[in-house]
């Protein structure tokens, strides 16, 4: 019972001090085979804090909490749920798009 405390407890703890809404936050616990999965919901304004540049800042969270969960013999994940209606920039294509310079005639 204190493993399940301590490692909602920490990221309720992290979550709420990095946002704008702390009262949003919302925070599910489930358990499995294949080990603890934490469910983060929250404001769809405080999705850039938790996510952070390039997604920075939830990894580091995952990796914190990645601790907590072996010093407790469990595997333990963070899912982040996005809300309805976000969207995310497109990753750009790997190939530049060159078409403007090939009708240059140069």
């Amino acid at each position: 019972m204190t493993e399940q405390i301590k490692d909602i407890e920490f990221v309720d703890y992290i979550v709420k001090t990095l946002v704008s809404h702390p009262e949003d936050v919302k925070l599910d616990r489930t358990v499995d085979e294949m080990g603890v999965l934490i469910t983060l919901d929250l404001n769809p304004e405080d999705m850039g804090q938790i996510i952070g540049r390039k997604g920075q800042t939830a990894r580091a969270i995952r990796t914190l909490l990645k601790i907590v969960g072996a010093k407790n013999n469990a595997r333990v994940n963070l899912k982040i749920v996005e809300p309805e209606g976000t969207e995310r920039p497109e990753k750009p294509s790997e190939k530049p798009d060159t078409s403007d310079l090939e009708n240059l005639n140069i």
